[in-house]
């Protein structure tokens, strides 16, 4: 298996950009009452989703911190299944979009407890890193 260098190469963050840059942009339709709302929440935890998977995999030398932060970002990602649910009931987004982002913040949620669950296979040691 070949050794991961950044965050960037995980899977589950190359997902999770995916999703946040695709909110990003179906947002802008969004009304422009919702600037404050609904769109700064869908927008800040979308991307919180990447920004926790990336300090985690930093700290994947401490599997205490290592999951912390995994935990963070599935908290994000569920956080964002909230914002989609009321974005498809205001009628902001499609049904097309809501279930196509619903099931990648399931897979990003998947990723991540396997993650949590097998912090050993993440951990750095010196240079090499295990199970990456």
């Amino acid at each position: 298996m070949p050794k991961i260098r950044t965050h960037r190469e995980l899977e589950v963050f190359q997902l999770a950009f995916d999703i946040a840059t695709e909110i990003h942009e179906l947002s802008k339709e969004f009304p422009k009452e919702e600037k404050y709302g609904l769109i700064s929440q869908v927008r800040r935890s979308s991307c919180s989703v990447c920004a926790n998977t990336a300090e985690a995999f930093r700290k994947r030398k401490y599997p205490g911190s290592f999951v912390a932060k995994l935990s963070d970002a599935e908290g994000e990602a569920a956080e964002t299944q909230v914002w989609l649910d009321l974005s498809l009931h205001f009628g902001y987004i499609s049904l097309a979009d809501y279930q196509r982002l619903n099931e990648k913040c399931e897979r990003v949620i998947g990723k991540l407890v396997t993650m949590s669950r097998h912090p050993e296979h993440w951990s750095v040691d010196g240079d090499r890193r295990v199970g990456g």
